[in-house]
C-alpha cells in the first residue's frame, strides 16, 4: 500500500532539495511540516509558502552539527505531532580542498545525518504502535558512487551516508522503520549554484521533489536519477582504477 506521509521533519529545508520537497509536500495535502536551516531569512520565506499551502509549519534555525540541540529539537517536534517520515538532508558542498572546509564538510554531510537520524531511530523504536510505519530518508549524492577527483570530501561524504542508509534498512526492517537513501544528480540548488563544472542532466528542484516524494511514498530503498548518471558512475565504481584514472583525466575540470 501506498503511503502518504502526514507530519514530516525535513534539515536543509531553506533551499535546494529541502525547500522543493517542503513544499511540495504542503501542496499534496501534508499536515505539520517541521523545518530547520541555517538562514533565517530563507527559512521563513519557505514556511510562508508552505503555509499558504494549507501545512501548519515550525521552523528553526539550528546546526545539523549541534548533536544535543539536534537531539532536542527532533524529540520536542515528535511531542508535538507524531513524525512519520524524517528526512536528513542538510548538506554542504567544499569549494576549496582547505583542511577547514574538508572537515566542514565531513562535519555537516555525515554526522550532521548522524545527529538526524539516531534520534529518530531512538523515537521511532519507542513508540507502542508497531503497525504504523515510519520513514527515515538520507539525502546521498550519485557522487557517492565512486570517489571523484574534483571533489573528494563531498563524495566521500554521501559515499558514507549511502552505505549507512542502506544498512540501516536492512537493519532496521524488523523494526518496521523504513529507510531510503536519495541519489540525486545535478539538481538545481545553492550548491550546484556554485559549480564550475559541466552539469548533464540538470533538473529542477520542483521536478527532483516529485520523483522523491512518489518513491519515498512507494518505499524504494534507493532513489537514484536521473538514470543515466545512476548507470554512468555504478559503471565508473566498476571498473579497474588504471580505467577510470584515465576517464577522469579526459574530463573537464573546475576553473
Amino acid at each position: 500500500m501506498q503511503k502518504k506521509f502526514s507530519n514530516i521533519l525535513i534539515t536543509g529545508a531553506s533551499s535546494g532539495i529541502g525547500e522543493a520537497v517542503a513544499l511540495y509536500l504542503a501542496e499534496q495535502g501534508a499536515k505539520t511540516l517541521f523545518l530547520s536551516g541555517r538562514n533565517a531569512e530563507r527559512l521563513e520565506n519557505v514556511a510562508a509558502r508552505c503555509k499558504d499551502l494549507g501545512a501548519i509549519v515550525h521552523s528553526k534555525v539550528i546546526s545539523v552539527c549541534d548533536k544535543d540541540a539536534m537531539a532536542q529539537w527532533i524529540l520536542a517536534c515528535e511531542q508535538t505531532a507524531a513524525l512519520d517520515l524524517v528526512m536528513a538532508n542538510a548538506g554542504v558542498s567544499t569549494g576549496e580542498e582547505t583542511a577547514e572546509n574538508v572537515y566542514n564538510t565531513f562535519n555537516t554531510n555525515v554526522f550532521g545525518v548522524l545527529n538526524t537520524v539516531t534520534p529518530a531511530i531512538e523515537i521511532f523504536r519507542a513508540r507502542t504502535d508497531k503497525n504504523v510505519v515510519r520513514t527515515i530518508a538520507i539525502t546521498a549524492s550519485i557522487a557517492g558512487y565512486h570517489g571523484l577527483p574534483s571533489c573528494p570530501s563531498y563524495s566521500a561524504t554521501k559515499a558514507c551516508v549511502k552505505a549507512y542508509g542502506e544498512a540501516l534498512r536492512g537493519s532496521l526492517k524488523t523494526d518496521n522503520i523504513d529507510v531510503s537513501v536519495i541519489c540525486p544528480g545535478f539538481v538545481k540548488s545553492r550548491i550546484t549554484d556554485k559549480n564550475t563544472c559541466p552539469m548533464p542532466f540538470f533538473m529542477s528542484a520542483e521536478k527532483a521533489a516529485k520523483i522523491i516524494v512518489a518513491r519515498l511514498e512507494k518505499n524504494v530503498g534507493l532513489i537514484a536519477f536521473p538514470w543515466p548518471m545512476r548507470l554512468a558512475t555504478w559503471a565508473l565504481s566498476i571498473l579497474p582504477n588504471r580505467l577510470t584514472d584515465m576517464i577522469y583525466a579526459a574530463l573537464p575540470h573546475k576553473v
